[in-house]
C-alpha cells in the first residue's frame, strides 16, 4: 500500500516518497490559465499547504513531479518563474514585534533564496523590492504564494487592540501586490478566515475569492469517490480489522467525516482529509481534528453575545455576513463557518441567506462535550459522565433518578459563571439533548411548536418542557394544551410528559412533573 500522507505539506515528498496523492492538478490547471490574484479560505488541516506546494512546484516548472497526474495532459510548455513564497504557519504572533520578526524571516529566506540583496528595514517596502528586484534579475514575471495569510490573526483573535496593529501592518504588507501588478504573473494567498474587500484587502481590491465558488469546491479536501479510489487497500485493511466491508467502513466515515459544504449549490459533500488519514492509519474513528485546536475563545464569543445555540446550530445567515469584515470578535457566526465548526448547509437565492449546521458527527459530538463544561463548571471531565448516566436512567424508566441527577448537575455551576439563567439553562438542556440523541433519539420540532426535548429509547419515548421562574404544572399544561406527544403515541412506546420549573432564587430545579400518556 502507497503510504498515508499525514500531516504532509511538501508535494514533491508525496511524489518522490511513496506516498499516496489525490490527484488535484486538473483544477491547479484551470486555476492559474482562469485568474491571476486568488484567495481561498479553508478549515485549518484541510490541505491549504498542500495546494500552495503543489502550485510551488508546478510554476517552477517541476514537471516530473506531475508525470501521470491530469496536469500532464493539459500543460503543454512548462515554463518556470521565479516563486515567492511567504509561510506564516510558524510564528509567535503574541506581539507586534513577532509579526514583524515573522515577516522579516520570511523575507531573509526569499532573498537569499533568489540571489537579492535587502534594501530597506521596512517589511513592507523590502518586499515592494523584493518584486521589483527578483523580476529584474530573472527577466520574468514573478509568482507569489502566502501560505496561511491570516495566522497572526487567529493566534490574536482575543486580544481586539493587537488585532488592530496586526491589520494595519498587514494591510500595508499585502497592498504592495497591486501596485506591482506588472511584475506579477500569479497570486494566491490561502487562510482560515476571510475579509470582505472593505477591510484587510481594500487596498487588494482585484483578488478574487474562490471560496464558495462551486467550480473549486474540492480543490481542498476529499470526495467518497477519492476516498475510494485512491485508498481503497487501507478501507479493506481497515474492514478486515472491524470484521465488517468496506461499504460499512466507508458508512461510518461519511457520518464521522464528510458534510463539509463550499458552494452554494452544497452539492459537493467534502470529508476532512486530517480525520480520514488518521482513521485509515489507526482503524479507528476518534475526533482526530477537533483535538488538534479547540475553539475556547469562540465559546467564549458564545457566552458574551448570549447566542441561542439552537439557533446558532441551525441558523441563516446572509452572504455576505460569512465574511468578517473588520474585527473577528465581532464576527462570531461567521468565524464558526470559517475555522470549520458549522459549514453550509442550503441557499436561499431568493433572500440571499445560507443555513449553517454542524457538518458531522466529530465536529458537533466534540464541540458539544467541549461546549458543555464551559457552561457548567464542569471541567474535570464529568460532564461526559454525566451524559452515559442521564442516557442509562431514561433507557431504564427512571425519571426520578434523572431529574435528581439533573439536580446534582446544575447544583456544580458556579455562581460567577452564568449571567443571564434563562439562557444558560436553555443552552446547557439543548446540548444535553444533542449529546444524549447519538445514544438514544432526540427530535425537537412538531407542527405546533418546537418541544423543549424530546428523547426516545427502545422502550421509552419522553416529551420535556421547561419553565424558567415559572411552575412545573405550567410546563405540563403546555405539553398537554399543543399536544406535544401526539407524533409518539403509536410507536409502541410508553411516553412520558415532563414538566419542570428552573428557578432563579435556587439556581437550580425546583419543581417538576411528569406523567404517563393515557393510552
Amino acid at each position: 500500500m502507497l503510504k498515508l500522507p499525514i500531516g504532509l505539506q511538501s508535494f514533491a515528498s508525496l511524489r518522490t516518497d511513496g506516498f499516496a496523492y489525490v490527484d488535484k492538478t486538473k483544477l491547479v490547471y484551470d486555476l492559474t490559465h482562469n485568474g491571476k490574484y486568488i484567495f481561498l479560505s479553508r478549515p485549518r488541516r484541510f490541505g491549504k499547504s498542500l495546494l500552495i506546494s503543489t502550485l510551488k512546484a508546478y510554476f517552477q516548472g517541476k514537471k516530473e513531479l506531475f508525470e501521470g497526474l491530469a496536469i500532464s495532459e493539459l500543460e503543454q510548455t512548462w515554463e518556470s518563474y521565479p516563486v515567492l513564497h511567504l509561510d506564516l504557519n510558524v510564528g509567535i504572533y503574541n506581539s507586534v514585534q513577532g509579526l514583524q520578526e515573522a515577516l522579516k524571516s520570511n523575507l531573509n529566506i526569499m532573498e537569499k533564496t533568489h540571489g537579492v540583496a535587502k534594501e530597506s528595514d521596512d517589511n513592507a517596502q523590502r518586499f515592494k523590492e523584493l518584486i521589483w528586484n527578483v523580476a529584474a534579475k530573472t527577466g520574468k514575471q514573478v509568482v507569489i504564494l502566502v501560505d496561511e495569510y491570516d495566522k497572526p490573526l487567529i493566534e490574536a483573535i482575543d486580544n481586539e487592540p493587537l488585532q488592530q496593529e496586526y491589520r494595519s501592518i498587514l494591510k500595508a504588507f499585502y497592498g504592495n501586490i497591486k501596485t506591482c501588478d506588472e511584475f506579477i504573473r500569479f497570486v494566491m494567498l490561502t487562510g482560515v478566515s476571510k475579509f470582505s474587500k472593505i477591510s484587510l484587502f481594500s487596498d487588494l481590491n482585484n483578488l478574487t475569492d474562490i471560496s464558495l465558488d462551486e467550480r473549486y469546491a474540492d480543490i481542498c479536501g476529499l470526495t467518497a469517490e477519492e476516498i475510494e479510489r485512491h485508498f481503497s487497500e487501507h478501507l479493506e485493511a481497515f474492514a478486515q480489522k472491524e470484521g465488517t466491508d468496506k461499504a460499512a467502513i466507508m458508512e461510518e466515515m461519511r457520518k464521522m467525516y464528510d458534510g463539509y459544504h463550499f458552494s452554494k449549490s452544497a452539492s459537493k459533500d467534502m470529508y476532512n482529509p486530517f480525520s480520514v488519514l488518521n482513521a485509515l492509519n489507526r482503524c479507528d474513528f476518534e475526533n482526530y481534528w477537533f483535538s488538534t485546536g479547540t475553539p475556547t475563545f469562540l465559546v467564549k464569543l458564545l457566552q458574551n453575545g448570549n447566542y441561542d445555540l439552537r439557533d446558532f446550530s441551525y441558523g441563516n445567515i446572509l452572504a455576505n455576513e460569512l465574511s468578517a469584515k473588520e474585527s473577528l470578535t465581532k464576527e462570531p457566526i461567521a468565524m464558526f463557518y470559517q475555522t470549520g465548526y458549522l459549514t453550509i448547509k442550503g441557499y436561499d437565492k431568493e433572500f440571499g441567506s445560507y443555513s449553517l449546521g454542524f457538518p458531522n458527527r466529530e465536529v458537533e459530538q466534540s464541540f458539544l462535550n467541549f461546549l458543555l463544561p464551559r457552561y457548567t463548571g464542569n471541567t474535570d471531565n464529568r460532564s461526559s459522565a454525566f451524559i452515559e448516566y442521564f442516557v442509562r436512567d431514561l433507557r431504564k424508566g427512571d425519571i426520578e433518578s434523572f431529574l435528581n441527577r439533573m439536580k446534582t448537575f446544575f447544583a456544580d455551576t458556579p455562581y460567577e459563571l452564568v449571567r443571564d439563567l434563562e439562557n444558560h439553562y436553555q443552552t446547557v438542556m439543548f446540548t444535553i439533548c444533542r449529546l444524549m440523541g447519538y445514544y438514544t433519539i432526540a427530535e425537537y420540532h412538531t407542527s405546533n411548536g418546537r418541544i423543549d426535548m424530546v428523547v426516545k429509547t427502545q422502550q421509552y419515548a419522553y416529551v420535556f418542557e421547561f419553565k424558567f421562574n415559572k411552575t412545573a404544572a405550567e410546563a405540563l399544561a403546555q405539553i398537554n394544551t399543543k399536544d406535544y406527544p401526539l407524533p409518539f403515541q403509536f410507536e409502541g412506546r410508553k411516553v412520558f410528559k415532563v414538566g419542570v420549573n428552573f428557578s432563579k432564587e435556587t439556581r437550580n430545579i425546583d419543581d417538576c412533573i411528569w406523567e404517563p400518556l393515557e393510552a
